[in-house]
């Protein structure tokens, strides 16, 4: 790292004049990113931006923030946000009906807006979920005038039935028994009643709500103006238009290309959606332009009552309510900005202890399911500052000028993470550093641990490849197919849907050929560097050796896998017979049940005790050797 980190603000720009902040929505503080319009022109329309939730939500975060830049790019200020219980927000009971706390999150987003911005007429544009909330919320804001609504959810059965098929299709091929043995070892388990759909949960009222719900039976509807868009490939709310239209409200319906590959694709893969970015832009420039009286009484309120420049959110435990941790944005940089939000302990904790968890491919900092924000305050509350960030050009950080953003393996990833490790260093006198990650999250954690940077251990969570070229694409061929794969083709030759497959041509058989090919060579060539290794003879790439050089320098390493995961015997490969020689500093854990992302309630809140434990553990030599698997 060649440049001193910049540690001196909380709150500050990210891609163009956008500001991180907290508001209030009743007893609940909410995280929300403030776009400026760039022109710095006094603006009567402002948007506020629904997300929708769940997995979807984690998908469409790169989309979000681009639409809410091309929005304010046109002097419309623009604020999207966490509701209550997602993101960084504040957590919500389990046992709360979602709908109507969000739609009052929406209420409470708008009136921010407005005391911020002096916006007199506001514009909700709402995505999936976040489209139906969005409509709820009209219903209970005088200023909301207009809506955008992105495939909304007009029928809440028939969006539960999706639910369902989608929670069916994650169930296929888990073992019920293991999962119900993990019921009684995990810290916590989804409320009776609710549903769980790939780690995110709709409580019991939430679900009794939506069954009730049904906009196409609505006699009248909050606003006047409408714009509806669908996905070109599947439309499903163009006959709803058309009776917004009947009902008196000028509705413009549009099916356009973009929201599969936004919403519903894998954040490292995910695409923004151009065409609709483009016809919302059109919308809003035509609503900008019609004349309306302005609201004087919003001016007065914001010249009264302007926003701080800092934001924070203190977070009560149950256990120990006069000793809350503490949440805060922050941007560090040495050559590109970067963001986190750092979760601090109570105040007078006085063991420099701090983890840094890294993206998990290009999921933002919240993690896959949310999982990062939990265990950050789990283990804020047990003394550590807990930063959660973004390398560059992932999340909400910059991208390095020239490099491509939502590069899950950027080349300067690296100084990223040194500059996170400064800039701890230096805020918080942090001396004792942790790398927590999961899939190139943990890839990351290792690399930095093998680089020499300074850090005490490294946690990482079923890493599936050890070693990345530059230049590789992650559709190409991975050492975790040639692992993984050959048995699950084995199981799928009875199968006659995959022999379907591949007479009609949608299965790459040059690809399962070289997998095939690869798998043997693979196995010769670990040998081989176990026997270089037994005579000291020094080998490129070789990760055996270079977990002997992570473990001399003192560093602790744990593995954690969900059984059945490819980085097992990737590990076992590439690592070798090295990995047997390990002292007590390196722990490998299998957990029974899990997925790769530890999507389901039970495997994920035994993950969090098992890293838990080892966080908290001294690294005490011990002779001997390493234990291949600690079975949970």
């Amino acid at each position: 790292m060649n440049a001193e980190p910049s540690v001196g603000s909380d709150s500050g720009p990210t891609g163009v004049l956008a500001e991180a902040l907290y508001f209030d929505s009743g007893e609940r503080r909410l995280f929300a990113w403030l776009h400026k319009p760039t022109t710095g022109a006094k603006a009567d329309v402002g948007l506020v931006i629904c997300k929708p939730f769940g997995y979807e939500a984690i998908c469409s975060h790169r989309g979000l923030r681009a639409f809410a830049e091309a929005a304010s790019a046109l002097s419309v200020p623009t604020l999207r946000f966490d509701y209550s219980g997602t993101g960084d927000s504040a957590d919500l009971d389990p046992e709360a009906d979602q709908l109507d706390v969000w739609s009052k999150d929406v209420v409470a987003a708008v009136e921010e807006l407005r005391r911020r911005t002096g916006v007199s007429r506001v514009c909700l544009l709402g995505f999936r979920l976040g489209a139906l909330v969005a409509t709820l919320a009209a219903a209970r804001c005088t200023a909301v005038n207009s809506l955008i609504l992105v495939a909304p959810v007009v029928s809440g059965r028939r969006y539960l039935r999706e639910l369902r098929t989608t929670r069916l299709a994650a169930s296929m091929g888990s073992d019920p028994a293991k999962l119900a043995s993990n019921a009684s070892t995990v810290i916590s388990v989804a409320p009776p009643g609710s549903m769980e759909v790939s780690g995110f949960i709709y409580s019991a009222a939430t679900l009794a709500a939506l069954a009730q719900i049904d906009l196409s039976a609505a006699v009248t509807l909050p606003v006047s103006e409408m714009l509806v868009m669908d996905a070109s490939s599947f439309p499903m709310a163009g006959a709803w238009a058309a009776q917004l239209s009947a009902l008196g409200v000028r509705t413009k319906y549009l099916a356009l290309p973009g929201l599969v590959e936004m919403i519903m694709t894998a954040p490292q893969f995910a695409v923004i959606p151009r065409e609709m970015i483009a016809a919302t832009s059109d919308w809003l420039r035509a609503l900008s332009e019609q004349q309306t009286q302005p609201d004087v009484e919003v001016g007065r309120r914001l010249a009264a009552d302007a926003p701080s420049p800092l934001a924070m959110m203190s977070l009560s435990d149950s256990a120990s309510p006069q000793s809350p941790v503490t949440e805060r944005p922050v941007f560090f940089s040495s050559d590109a900005m970067l963001f986190g939000i750092v979760t601090e302990p109570r105040q007078g904790e006085t063991r420099r202890r701090a983890v840094i968890m890294l993206n998990a491919g290009a999921d933002h900092h919240i993690g896959a399911n949310g999982m990062y924000v939990g265990l950050a305050r789990h283990w804020a509350r047990r003394g550590y500052v807990v930063l959660r960030m973004d390398l560059a050009g992932i999340g909400d950080s910059g991208t390095r000028p020239g490099q491509p953003d939502n590069d899950v393996f950027p080349p300067a990833g690296l100084d990223d993470i040194g500059t996170a490790i400064d800039f701890l260093r230096t805020r918080y006198g942090a001396g004792d550093i942790t790398l927590f990650g999961v899939c190139s999250g943990a890839y990351h954690a290792l690399r930095a641990a093998v680089a020499g940077l300074p850090v005490n251990r490294i946690l990482m969570v079923n890493p599936q490849n050890y070693f990345w070229k530059q230049g590789m694409k992650l559709n190409d061929l991975q050492l975790a197919e040639v692992v993984r794969n050959p048995g699950v083709y084995r199981q799928q030759v009875f199968s006659g849907s995959a022999w379907k497959r591949l007479l009609t041509g949608r299965v790459n058989i040059w690809r399962i050929a070289k997998i095939y090919f690869n798998r043997p060579l693979l196995a010769l060539e670990s040998t081989l560097r176990d026997l270089a290794r037994f005579v000291h003879l020094s080998l490129p790439h070789d990760l055996g050796s270079q977990l002997l050089e992570v473990d001399s320098r003192g560093v602790r390493m744990v593995f954690v896998f969900a059984r059945g995961e490819p980085g097992i015997d990737l590990l076992k490969l590439e690592a070798g017979s090295a990995v047997t020689r390990l002292g007590e500093r390196c722990h490998v854990h299998i957990i029974e049940g899990g997925d790769h992302i530890f999507s389901q309630t039970g495997p994920r809140a035994l993950m969090t005790k098992v890293l838990s434990e080892e966080l908290s553990a001294r690294a005490v030599r011990v002779p001997g050797r390493a234990e291949l698997e600690r079975s949970h």
